[in-house]
């Protein structure tokens, strides 16, 4: 399977992409900074992903290497800043929507557009998050911003059903990335959940990238074959 992946520099985009490349499959990079690795079947591009000619750059730099993209995945995101709505410059506020929901906007506009361009059926999956199902005390903005991701996703399920192309919005269940690091070392004022955050890191209850990287695979193969699933799910978790 040929397979793209933005924001894939480390954590959970670089540990699904090394996966995907281990079982066989090739896999393009996108993410602001990456470190290349030997690999015949990867390509790496840097860019941005709230710039739709970045993005256009790196479909055809895949297609070019690859011939063709069977599934793009949109898992470049934010947590920042993490603090009450009351706080919030909006600045900040802009950015990050830039990044959680102009970022998915755009991935998805440019994967729609060669699939339809190729007559080809892709398969699209937006990378969410449980808090898209309800609001966490300083997470205002992410709250939203994954919860518009689910939203959006179900939008182009519909929309774009009519040549075949596969929607999902995943939820990947709490993977140790940065975005854990910075939970831990937010102060309780404003993320009073902070301490069940820190007792998963010392109980090491985490999917790891490569389990989410082969229930993805689980997923897209089912719809390859037709089946039905939910346009949002979420990955179980892998130690329950």
């Amino acid at each position: 399977m040929r397979i793209a992946i933005t924001g894939a520099s480390r954590g959970l985009g670089r540990g699904m992409g090394e996966r995907f490349l281990a079982l066989g499959h090739q896999v393009g990079f996108f993410a602001r900074s990456l470190a290349e690795f030997e690999d015949e079947n990867q390509l790496h591009k840097v860019g941005d992903i709230t710039d739709a000619a970045s993005l256009e750059s790196f479909y055809l730099a895949c297609h070019e290497k690859f011939g063709g993209l069977d599934l793009w995945i949109n898992n470049a995101g934010v947590l920042k800043p993490i603090k009450p709505l009351r706080k919030l410059e909006l600045d900040e506020l802009r950015d990050h929507f830039a990044v959680n929901i102009e970022g998915v906007i755009l991935g998805s506009q440019c994967f729609i557009k060669h699939c339809r361009e190729q007559q080809t059926q892709g398969v699209l999956i937006n990378i969410s998050s449980g808090a898209a199902k309800k609001g966490y005390h300083g997470w205002g903005p992410y709250c939203a911003a994954k919860a518009a991701v689910d939203r959006i996703t179900e939008c182009i399920a519909l929309e774009e059903a009519e040549i075949g192309l596969k929607a999902l919005s995943v939820a990947p269940g709490i993977v140790d990335t940065d975005m854990q690091s910075l939970i831990r070392s937010t102060p309780e004022t404003d993320f009073p959940s902070r301490a069940k955050f820190i007792s998963l890191k010392e109980q090491e209850r985490f999917n790891s990238p490569e389990f989410v990287a082969d229930t993805l695979l689980e997923w897209v193969s089912a719809l390859q074959q037709n089946q039905t699933l939910d346009v949002c799910l979420r990955v179980p978790e892998q130690y329950a």
